[in-house]
């Protein structure tokens, strides 16, 4: 059995300069944790396979094509492939994601 606790998870570098935590990477599928701190943002960008996003702790916005929403903590967000998406913490507090990407994206994704 493997057992991965995100704080202890291997930091990934990515051109939106937040944390970013590798939890899961096989050939099938990738999911990674993200925290926001208050002001912090995603870059806009397109992922090339389905995506979901479970909100683990805290408010934040998330923006999926000409759709923007605020969620919370308990949420699932669904993103298909192909469309421009982003995330906003415009709170006081920190705001983490967890992100799912299946089939396991095989060309990074393309920034706006």
């Amino acid at each position: 059995m493997k057992c991965i606790r995100f704080d202890e998870a291997e930091t990934i570098p990515t051109p939106h300069g937040i944390k970013v935590c590798k939890l899961y990477d096989t050939e099938e599928a990738q999911a990674v944790h993200i925290t926001l701190e208050p002001g912090e943002a995603l870059k806009k960008h397109i992922t090339p396979v389905d995506v979901f996003f479970y909100v683990l702790e805290g408010t934040g916005i998330v923006e999926i094509g000409d759709e923007r929403k605020a969620v919370s903590r308990d949420t699932l967000i669904e993103s298909p492939k192909g469309i421009p998406h982003c995330w906003y913490n415009e709170s006081e507090t920190v705001f983490r994601v967890l992100v799912v990407k299946a089939p396991r994206p095989s060309a990074t994704a393309k920034l706006l």
